[in-house]
């Protein structure tokens, strides 16, 4: 399937919104000592949490986030041990599990901002984009079928093109990119916005920003 794809802005940014919300301040302040209401009434939860996070160790408050977000995920070793490195290190970019590396944003950019830059500054990219069908490709665009469209378009220095080519090409199986692509909201008419982490994707990745983008998929191997 072809499409013609035209990107009309990258925006870099270092906070996704809505990515935490007055539940989690509420539960963050319960972790961090706050567990009435009254001892932040009249302040902005976020702000006040921003402030308890900051009165802590960095590495205590890290292992405190990180335990509120991913204990499903990780374990108590684990959590010690990224609670150390993030504080020298992206590990929203570097850790090997794609999954986590959303929630390990939110949470490296919550820190970021409560130690004033103690932490690594992580940052994403906002891209606005049209993707219109030609022919008869479907309609209807994936995260993966963004992906995949988007390919004619990188530069071969890009990581995505670079780690990924198999996956973008169809002839390997793309299970990375419901987790490369954050959020990916239709505006309607073909035209879509979507977040990812700056280091899939940034402006420098684009070589240009009209171009036609072809998605084949995966069909995997034929059973006996």
């Amino acid at each position: 399937m072809k499409y013609q794809v035209k990107i009309n802005s990258i925006t870099s940014i270092d906070e996704v919104e809505g990515a935490w919300t007055k539940a989690d301040y509420a539960a963050l302040l319960s972790q961090f000592g706050f567990s009435d209401p009254a001892d932040y009434k009249g302040e902005d939860p976020r702000e006040f949490l921003m402030m308890a996070i900051a009165d802590n160790e960095p590495g205590e408050a890290a292992e405190v986030l990180l335990t509120y977000k991913l204990s499903d995920d990780l374990n108590e070793g684990q959590i010690s041990q990224i609670s150390s490195d993030m504080q020298i290190d992206k590990i929203s970019e570097e850790y090997p599990e794609i999954n986590l590396h959303y929630p390990l944003f939110n949470i490296n950019q919550l820190l970021y901002k409560s130690f004033n830059g103690k932490f690594p500054h992580a940052k994403a990219s906002l891209i606005d984009f049209e993707i219109k069908p030609i022919g008869d490709a479907d309609a209807e665009v994936s995260k993966e079928m963004a992906l995949k469209a988007f390919a004619a378009g990188l530069t071969e220095r890009s990581i995505l093109n670079r780690l990924l080519s198999d996956q973008l090409a169809g002839t390997v199986e793309f299970k990375e990119a419901d987790n490369i692509v954050w959020e990916m909201n239709s505006k309607g008419d073909s035209k879509y916005t979507l977040i990812t982490s700056e280091y899939w994707l940034s402006q420098e990745d684009f070589g240009q920003s009209e171009f036609e983008g072809e998605v084949v998929a995966f069909e995997g191997e034929d059973e006996e």
